[in-house]
């Protein structure tokens, strides 16, 4: 029997610490830059990076830690949070962030689930250390990363010598948990693997999705706790990007260190570019330098993209999940951009972007029908690729379907050019009269009225229609914009029936811990209201 022929290439195990040593290698004097909490400026590079992850690998280790073992942080941007993402994988362990944003029940529950450990963590966070410590079952070891004496991150990698080899293993092994910011139940953790994070970055440094070069300098306003940073910490290596880190969350300080430091990429959540505009406005200081904002999270007002390409910078819509590594799609130019009308551009770059290769998406009806990819057909999106999830960590059922789709609770059309625009979360989309409303469209058009900072539309029970929009707004500090104001505006932003029935202005909306609109506080807060026409 003739015996199946092998290919004649060397066989490498795709595994994250070649990420660190290719950036020390070859990029080993670009600069790693971190404002702190405390407003102090500390600099070192990819080189010095490497060796303090080597260095935090050995200390691991002498604390007991094993291949496989969950290491968890507590932290904000910074250097040395990068340094513990590389030694803890280096060492064959498993980098677990936690959001420090969560209740304090979550907290418990995510690091006793992961069995975290060791525990590094801010300064900023000693209030939430001090106070679950004893609810913390599995946790010997805490580190500070910014504090002082014996048990201090700088002192703890002192003691190491630095001369260390990285575990070795199979690419299929563990290397970061992460947990979802779920809404209802408790979070659940999603387990990469070495693979699928190198797979991943080798995707995220393309031209179309964050265009990486070791000429980018790079400002991730994602913290490294929401959704592997979405990735960045690979993708940078990879490239060998400078990055410039904040560990406070301030437009002051962001924008200053942008022009400082002439970042040219920056990412984050919608929020944290309507608090720089607001700077903007004040000062009127601007980014300088910016070439590339990657916009994810929540979808991004048309308003707040319209005014980023007019200050001459690309913007980028991404849609991921935790459950995605995190990215599915990236928004990029069409080939035929330049022929396109600012608002046609402004049109395409409001959609979610299209699939790198690596994953597939496609849209499914209620009976599990493929949907074409038409621009109209609204249906479940599903998602699948070497990055995405197979099984939630410690479940004991797999999360897709017996051919590798994962179902993200997402409604989306697909387009005929591959670009994909979710119209709603599933549970979200308000039912009426048989069709669907996008909530997500309803608050994106009502934020692009003058005065209004934030919206929310929910469905409210209606005794005709099923489902009705109710629309909550904040409006901006000192902003007198009525109801009549904003049903004005909406006017011709979206279909006569999917005007909200009533328009309530309220002093804030809840978020959940990555920023996201709380709808489930919004349905029960608002389960008994009832429309004045009902």
């Amino acid at each position: 029997m003739e015996s199946r022929m092998l290919g004649g290439m060397q066989d490498f195990e795709l595994r994250v610490p070649r990420l660190i040593d290719h950036a020390a290698r070859e990029h080993g004097p670009r600069e790693i830059v971190t404002y702190w909490a405390d407003g102090s400026e500390t600099r070192t590079d990819w080189a010095g990076i490497a060796r303090d992850a080597r260095k935090l690998a050995q200390a691991l280790e002498r604390m007991g830690m094993k291949p496989g073992d969950r290491i968890g942080t507590l932290a904000m941007n910074h250097s040395r949070h990068l340094v513990a993402w590389y030694g803890a994988i280096g060492m064959g362990g498993v980098i677990h962030t936690i959001n420090p944003r969560l209740f304090d029940e979550q907290l418990v529950f995510i690091a006793n689930h992961a069995e975290d450990r060791v525990l590094l963590y801010d300064k900023a966070f000693q209030p939430i250390v001090d106070r679950l410590k004893p609810q913390w079952t599995h946790i010997d070891h805490y580190i500070c990363f910014d504090g002082a004496g014996d048990e201090s991150f700088e002192a703890v990698i002192a003691r190491e010598s630095g001369d260390y080899a990285w575990v070795e293993g199979p690419e299929r092994d563990p290397c970061m948990l992460c947990y979802t910011s779920g809404t209802t139940g408790h979070p659940k953790g999603v387990l990469y693997t070495h693979r699928s994070t190198v797979i991943h970055a080798m995707a995220e440094v393309a031209p179309d999705v964050f265009d990486l070069s070791s000429k980018s300098v790079s400002l991730p306003i994602v913290p490294m706790f929401h959704a592997a940073s979405w990735g960045l910490p690979f993708a940078g290596a990879l490239a060998g990007s400078k990055f410039v880190y904040a560990a406070v969350n301030d437009p002051v300080v962001l924008c200053r260190l942008m022009n400082q430091e002439k970042v040219t990429h920056s990412a984050g959540v919608p929020t944290v570019w309507l608090s720089m505009f607001q700077h903007m406005d004040a000062t009127g200081e601007v980014p300088q330098y910016l070439k590339l904002v990657s916009i994810g999270g929540s979808a991004a007002p048309r308003a707040m993209i319209a005014r980023l390409m007019k200050m001459g910078v690309r913007v980028a819509h991404l849609w991921g999940m935790t459950e995605t590594s995190p990215v599915g799609t990236s928004g990029a130019p069409l080939p035929n951009w330049d022929a396109l009308s600012f608002d046609e551009q402004l049109d395409q770059i409001s959609k979610q972007g299209r699939a790198p290769f690596g994953v597939e998406l496609r849209v499914i009806d209620e009976e599990g029908r493929a949907l074409p990819r038409d621009g109209v057909s609204a249906g479940r999106l599903q998602i699948r690729g070497p990055w995405v999830v197979k099984r939630y960590f410690q479940a004991e059922e797999d999360a897709i379907d017996s051919d590798n789709w994962f179902d993200t609770g997402d409604v989306a059309v697909l387009h005929p050019c591959g670009t994909m625009q979710i119209t709603d979360r599933s549970k979200d989309v308000i039912k009426s009269g048989g069709e669907w409303i996008s909530s997500v469209e309803l608050e994106n058009a009502a934020v692009g009225c003058p005065g209004v900072a934030e919206a929310a539309a929910i469905g409210i029970h209606h005794p005709k229609w099923d489902e009705r929009p109710l629309l909550l707004i904040v409006r901006k500090e000192g902003a007198a914009v009525s109801a009549g104001d904003v049903r004005d505006h909406l006017a011709d932003k979206v279909a006569k029936w999917w005007l909200p029935d009533e328009i309530l202005f309220v002093g804030s909306l809840p978020h959940t811990a990555t920023g996201k609109l709380l709808k489930t506080a919004l349905r029960a807060q608002y389960k008994d209201f009832r429309f004045e026409t009902a």
